[in-house]
């Protein structure tokens, strides 16, 4: 039976720990290496909810997006939610990988779903930071062809966004271009604006936008969607699903079905 860093080596494999930004914390986070696994649960956080599902059907091992773990922690007592996370783990001797930034950025990962998702074609990587072992560029982002209704206007495309990606809501500023050339950027990219200009992008498709991003990308003539952090990266899980299912086949491999969207919009 395949044991925890069974698990570990395979997600290193699909997204080198080795990459993950400085400021990040992957890798295996919470757990004892040697426990043998039955059941994983994969989902974009770990929440004190998605823990109680773990525990439900029995996981020994929660593979998340997000580390359960980022901040160091002082204390882990039950007066705060890291704290009562990650008691509910230990209690209930369920173990944590977590794939961040190293998973944004490798071939196949978050970015290279997300472009999938909307349809693009002949994608490529917006922000190179080096090069795999197999010889591949990884890095943030990923910049393709529309291949759904190429030069489609800005609100129809918002509007597919929205639909594709089951995302709460969208914002975007119209800078006036038919979108035909656009970027990805899962989770929080709204500092990548100049990337998407200098690889001949006109849409821009990430999250967590701040207000003068907006007004930004307006003035640099770029049509710019927010469509949620979880929105864009949740896109990854189906991903790992169907990959850790073809390493481990022995293994029940789910999805969180309590874990979704955390607000709403009218």
């Amino acid at each position: 039976m395949a044991d925890v860093m069974d698990f570990y080596r395979t997600m290193d494999k699909l997204a080198p720990f080795s990459t993950q930004m400085s400021f990040d914390n992957a890798g295996f986070l919470v757990g004892r290496g040697g426990q043998k696994v039955s059941v994983v649960l994969i989902s974009l956080d770990i929440t004190e909810e998605v823990v109680q599902e773990a525990v439900q059907c029995g996981a020994e091992l929660i593979v998340s997006h997000h580390p359960v773990i980022f901040h160091p922690a002082k204390s882990v007592t039950d007066q705060d939610p890291t704290g009562r996370i990650l008691l509910a783990l230990t209690e209930h001797k369920i173990a944590a990988v977590c794939a961040h930034t190293n998973l944004d950025a490798a071939v196949g990962g978050v970015n290279d779903a997300l472009a999938h998702t909307l349809g693009l074609s002949s994608a490529q990587v917006l922000h190179t930071d080096g090069i795999d072992e197999q010889g591949r560029p990884y890095g943030i982002g990923r910049i393709g062809v529309l291949t759904v209704d190429s030069g489609c206007t800005l609100p129809n495309f918002a509007a597919y966004v929205k639909q594709k990606l089951n995302a709460s809501g969208v914002r975007f500023v119209d800078a006036g271009r038919p979108v035909c050339r656009v970027a990805v950027g899962g989770g929080a990219c709204g500092d990548m604006l100049g990337d998407v200009l200098r690889l001949g992008g006109d849409t821009f498709v990430t999250a967590d936008v701040k207000y003068n991003a907006f007004l930004d990308a307006r003035a640099m003539g770029l049509n710019l969607i927010d469509a949620g952090h979880f929105s864009t990266e949740n896109v990854i899980c189906p991903v790992l699903e169907e990959t850790l299912h073809a390493a481990f086949p022995a293994v029940k491999i789910l999805r969180s079905a309590c874990h979704h969207e955390v607000f709403s919009c009218l």
